[in-house]
C-alpha cells in the first residue's frame, strides 16, 4: 500500500505542476494533460523494459527501477528463480526415476487415461518389442493383442496378475500387473517368470507322473492285502494287527495319490467340455447322504435351498469341491454338532455355503488353509484320514469356474466356507427348458 500511495502522490504532483504551469497561459487543461502524458510515458517506458526483459533475456538481471515498478521487477525475478529451482529439482527427480526404472529388470510402461503409451523403460523394449520411434501414443492393446490381455485390461479388475507369453517371443513367459494411479492413468509392469514357469511345469509333471506310477503298485498291494485279510483270523494276533495297519496306510496312500492326480488334472486340463446346468438341490442332497454315511450319526447334516437358479459347471468337479468341504465339517466337528449345506443368492451371483457349529478355526490359520498339506491340527488330520489336499482342490475347482472361496471362523463359534460363483455361471430354469 505504501508504494501505491507513492505512485498516487506522484501522479497528483505531476497533474498539479502541469495545471499550475499552464495557468499563466490560460491553458490549465493543457498543462494537466502534459503532466498526465509525462506520467504515461514513464509507465510505458517501464512496461517496454518489462516486455524486453521477459522476451529477450528472462534469465538476466531485471531492469533498474524504483517505486512500484522496482518492486514488481524484484518479485518477478524472485518468482522466476523459484520456478527455475523447482524445475531443476523436478528434472533431477524425473532423471533419477528414469535411471532407476532403466536399472529394473522388469518392464515398466506408463499409460494415460485412454490406455495410450506415454513412456517405457528399456526392459519393455526387450520383452514387449516397444519402439520409441513409432509406438509412443499407440493404444497398448494395439501392441499386446492377446485376447486374454485385452479382456484383462478392459475389465479393470487388477487384483490378480495375468500370465501370458511375450508378444515378440512365445518362449518368454511374462506376468502382467496393472496399477491405477493419478487421473485414471495406469502403470503396466511385466516380469519375466519363464524360469519359474518351467519349474512349476516340472513340478506338476513330476507330481502327476509319480502319482500315476504309484497308483498301480498301490492297487496291487491293496488287492493282496484284501485277499490276506480274508484269512486274518488264522494268523497270530500280532500279524493280524499289522495286516490291519497295512490296509489302513495303503488306503490312505491311495487317497493321497487320487487327490494328487485330481489336483494335477485341475492344473493342467483347462476343462469346460462337461459343463452343464446343475440341479443344485439334487447335488447337495447327494452330498448330504454321503456326509451322513461318513458321520455315522455323530452329526446332523441338512440342506437348505434358497436359490432357484442353476450353476453351470462340471458336476464331478463341483461335487468334489462341496464333498471336500462337507467331509471336513463332519471329520473335524464334535459329536452332536450340526452341518448345513446351503445354496443361496449372493451379491456377486450365488454361493454354496458349508457351515458348522463346531470348535471353529483360529483366524491366524485361515489365509493358509488352501495351501497343499497345510494342517491346523496335524495329529487330528492324520487320525481322521485327511490328505491335506481337500481345500487346495476346492480352490482350484472354484478358479476353473470363475469363483472364489471365503472362509469365516472363530474359535468356539463354528466355521463357514462360502464358494461364490459369478452371475455368468448361473442359468434360470426357464432358460434351460426353453427351445
Amino acid at each position: 500500500m505504501r508504494l501505491w500511495s507513492r505512485e498516487l502522490w506522484r501522479l497528483g504532483l505531476l497533474a498539479g505542476i502541469g495545471t499550475l504551469a499552464g495557468w499563466p497561459f490560460s491553458a490549465p487543461g493543457l498543462g494537466l494533460a502534459t503532466g498526465l502524458a509525462i506520467c504515461l510515458l514513464y509507465h510505458l517506458r517501464q512496461l517496454h523494459a518489462l516486455h524486453a526483459w521477459l522476451t529477450q533475456a528472462p534469465r538476466a538481471e531485471p531492469p533498474a527501477a524504483s517505486g512500484l515498478w522496482g518492486e514488481l521487477f524484484d518479485r518477478l525475478y524472485r518468482y522466476q528463480k523459484g520456478q527455475r529451482l523447482a524445475q531443476s529439482r523436478l528434472r533431477s527427480t524425473l532423471k533419477r526415476i528414469q535411471e532407476s526404472s532403466e536399472a529394473m529388470r522388469d518392464s515398466v510402461v506408463m499409460l494415460d487415461h485412454h490406455g495410450d503409451l506415454e513412456w517405457w523403460n528399456s526392459a519393455a523394449e526387450r520383452m514387449l518389442g516397444l519402439q520409441a520411434s513409432h509406438d509412443r501414443g499407440q493404444h497398448v492393446t494395439n501392441l499386446i493383442r492377446d485376447p486374454r490381455f485385452i479382456a484383462y485390461f478392459e475389465a479393470r479388475d487388477y487384483r490378480e496378475p495375468l500370465t501370458l507369453p511375450s508378444p515378440i517371443d512365445e518362449r518368454l513367459i511374462l506376468q502382467f500387473q496393472v496399477t491405477l494411479y493419478g487421473d485414471d492413468e495406469r502403470l503396466l509392469m511385466a516380469r519375466d517368470i519363464t524360469r519359474l514357469h518351467h519349474l512349476e511345469q516340472m513340478r506338476r509333471d513330476f507330481v502327476a507322473n509319480v502319482s500315476h506310477e504309484l497308483r498301480t503298485p498301490l492297487t496291487v498291494l491293496a488287492g493282496y492285502l484284501e485277499t490276506y485279510s480274508g484269512v486274518a483270523e488264522q494268523l497270530p494276533p500280532r500279524l493280524a494287527r499289522g495286516l490291519g495297519q497295512m490296509q489302513e496306510q495303503t488306503a490312505r496312500m491311495q487317497n493321497l495319490v487320487n487327490d494328487l492326480l485330481l489336483l494335477s488334472r485341475l492344473e493342467i486340463d483347462r476343462g469346460g467340455d462337461d459343463h452343464a446346468p446343475l440341479a443344485m438341490d439334487a447335488l447337495l442332497e447327494s452330498v448330504r447322504r454321503d456326509a451322513e454315511a461318513l458321520s455315522g450319526g455323530r452329526q446332523q447334516v441338512r440342506v437348505e435351498i434358497e436359490e432357484a437358479r442353476r450353476l453351470i459347471g462340471s458336476e464331478s468337479e463341483i461335487r468334489s469341491a462341496i464333498s471336500n468341504l462337507a467331509y471336513n465339517a463332519v471329520r473335524y466337528t464334535p459329536e452332536g454338532c450340526h452341518v448345513t449345506l446351503r445354496w443361496k443368492p449372493h451379491p456377486e451371483g450365488a454361493c454354496v455355503e458349508v457351515e458348522d457349529d463346531g470348535d471353529g478355526i483360529d483366524p491366524v490359520h485361515i489365509p493358509r488353509l488352501t495351501e497343499r498339506f497345510y494342517r491346523v491340527d496335524k495329529g487330528r488330520s492324520t487320525a481322521s484320514g485327511g490328505t491335506g489336499l481337500g481345500l487346495a482342490i476346492v480352490k482350484h475347482v472354484l478358479l476353473r469356474h470363475g469363483g472364489h472361496l471365503e472362509i469365516a471362523s472363530q474359535p468356539g463359534r463354528g466355521a463357514l466356507f462360502r464358494c461364490i460363483y459369478p452371475t455368468d455361471r448361473l442359468s434360470t430354469p426357464e432358460s434351460i427348458t426353453s427351445p
